[in-house]
Parts: C-alpha cells; sequence; structure tokens
C-alpha cells in the first residue's frame, strides 16, 4: 500500500506544489508507486490472479496517461520517464 506521506511526497516532488494532484506527472508518479508494491507482492503470491488483474489494469492505465502525455508535451515526457526510471 502506499502511504499518505508517500503520496504528498510524490505530488509535491512531481507537481510543484502540495494541491496540483491532478497533473499527468503526479498521476503516473503515483501509478508507478503502486505498480512497483504490488509487483512486490505479486513476487511471493504467484498466484494471485486478482492482484494480477488489478496490476493490469494499473499498467495500462499508466501507459495511457504516458502517450497523453507524449503527444501533448514530448519535453515533460521525456523528463518524467528519466526521474522515474521507466525506460533504458
Amino acid at each position: 500500500m502506499i502511504t499518505v506521506e508517500k503520496t504528498a511526497e510524490l505530488v509535491k516532488k512531481f507537481g510543484g506544489s502540495e494541491k496540483n494532484t491532478g497533473s499527468t506527472e503526479v498521476q503516473v508518479a503515483i501509478l508507478t508507486e503502486r505498480i512497483t508494491n504490488l509487483s512486490g507482492h505479486l513476487a511471493g503470491n504467484k498466484k494471485d490472479h486478482s492482484s494480477m488483474r488489478g496490476l493490469m489494469k494499473l499498467i495500462g492505465q499508466r501507459r495511457s496517461l504516458l502517450k497523453y502525455l507524449n503527444a501533448k508535451d514530448n519535453a515533460r515526457y521525456a523528463k518524467l520517464i528519466a526521474e522515474l526510471g521507466l525506460r533504458k
């Protein structure tokens, strides 16, 4: 689970202020944190198919947001994936 403190930290880092929770960068950062936590859970619980489905939904949602950001502003997209370490 992602804690309130971790969420607030991500919002401040990627949104610029505490109130900018809806920006694409913040949403992608929060989804990335949730995906990381869920991946760790699934490493030990391989037969948890409902959590696997949830993970796939989160990955699809993040992919859609990244696709939107890439189309809207390629510089912000490149900066975000570099900061989150999503692609090599």
